[in-house]
């Protein structure tokens, strides 16, 4: 694919090499809805041109796949350089371009993906050939996943990966769009749906029905009076610009007619979490809580009737990595400036819990630009992230002294 633009910058550019990489993974459609493969298959053969050891680990349908590409030695702890490939749907009219034809207007890359976070992919492979010519002391490992943005879908398995390795990865850079600031800390999540059974009948004889959304609405209610304790009684973390845990409702169905007693009611609620919390006791105390006061004296009064409850995903929270030693070998190059802890999710805390890497967040362009029409990444962001990463290259190209092995 050939990149549109106003100006074609030289072709040595570093900005130039990332902005086409770009414009190539832009390109690929990989909506969550469908599959990624093209893509990482278009990435790993790349790679594994200059020489990368590439393992695939695909979803059960093979459609959708996760990339580990891995330059340098092995035997010894390496940093990780993560993104994921899915991005959401480009459906809204408001797009002024194809947002699967990369367009440069500006001095800005648009189209779906440039900046969440296919602009890090980029980054990252522009600055691929150094790492093939370079005499790494410590590994660098590609991590690129599937269906991040339906819930982290594909990352448990390159953590379980890379925590099966004779010497897992000491860090992570998660590439997720921060304006190249340094984030070292974002909330986890977990979403439920709840079913809600009644009966139903003409809403004349409305109390000899199990009224679904009426006992929808008494769960969602005991949901809020738990998400505003959060609010009163935290745990608080300041460092997050809302310092607590939120919990919510966030979408209802049911009924069929104004006349009819509605026999069902959907609904989706969810818990945003921060490190030190024990999301998974506090979800179950309050299911157990809605069961003992909803559910019983709905099943109390018809057999049969009730509220049950799935988990549609959950993912972690990413916990301080500064702390650690794997982020002291790589401090002296994280950006000075400090972007927070932040509310939206990445695939960090997965590596943290699942895989033992402790990880943070540094990636080119703003998420104010994520998930809406005329998405797009400044170029300034992406020089800035290749010269990170390039500094990356440089600090594990010099000969590490007794000290740092």
């Amino acid at each position: 694919m050939t990149l549109q633009s106003e100006t074609q910058p030289a072709a040595q550019d570093r900005q130039a090499s990332a902005a086409q990489h770009l414009s190539d993974l832009i390109g690929f459609d990989t909506v969550s809805r469908n599959g990624n493969r093209p893509l990482i298959d278009h990435m790993a053969a790349f790679l594994e041109g200059l020489g990368a050891r590439i393992t695939i680990l695909p979803d059960e349908t093979g459609a959708k796949a996760n990339l580990v590409a891995a330059f340098g030695p092995e035997g010894v702890a390496g940093v990780v350089w993560s993104g994921h490939t899915d991005v959401v749907p480009a459906d809204e009219p408001e797009w002024q371009s194809d947002p699967f034809t990369a367009e440069i207007r500006d001095g800005k890359l648009y189209g779906r993906g440039a900046c969440d976070m296919k602009g890090f992919a980029a980054c990252a492979m522009a600055v691929a050939p150094q790492l093939a010519a370079a005499q790494l002391s410590r590994p660098v490992y590609f991590c690129f996943s599937f269906d991040e943005e339906v819930g982290c879908l594909g990352a448990p398995a390159i953590a379980r990966h890379l925590a099966a390795l004779p010497v897992p990865p000491e860090f992570a850079i998660i590439g997720e769009p921060s304006m190249m600031e340094l984030v070292t800390g974002q909330k986890g999540k977990i979403a439920m749906r709840a079913h809600v059974t009644g009966t139903s009948g003409h809403s004349s004889f409305a109390p000899e029905h199990v009224n679904a959304v009426e006992y929808a609405a008494r769960a969602i209610a005991m949901i809020s009076e738990r998400g505003k304790r959060y609010e009163t009684e935290g745990p608080f973390d300041h460092d997050f610009t809302v310092p607590h845990a939120t919990m919510l409702a966030t979408m209802i169905e049911g009924g069929v007619a104004t006349n009819v007693t509605p026999e069902s009611c959907s609904f989706t609620f969810e818990l945003r979490s921060i490190a030190g919390m024990d999301p998974e006791a506090d979800m179950a105390e309050l299911l157990a809580r809605i069961e003992t006061e909803v559910g019983a004296e709905m099943s109390a009064k018809t057999a049969g009737t009730g509220i049950a409850f799935e988990q549609i995903f959950s993912y972690p929270p990413m916990g301080e990595a500064r702390n650690t030693a794997g982020f002291a070998r790589y401090a002296q190059l994280m950006p000075e400036a400090w972007g927070g802890k932040v509310s939206y999710g990445s695939e960090g805390g997965i590596f943290e819990l699942i895989g033992g890497i402790p990880s943070v967040i540094v990636g080119p362009g703003s998420i104010e630009q994520a998930h809406k029409p005329n998405e797009f990444v400044a170029l300034d962001q992406l020089d800035a992230c290749v010269a990170f990463l390039e500094g990356v290259v440089a600090e594990l190209s010099t000969v590490p002294t007794e000290a740092q092995s």
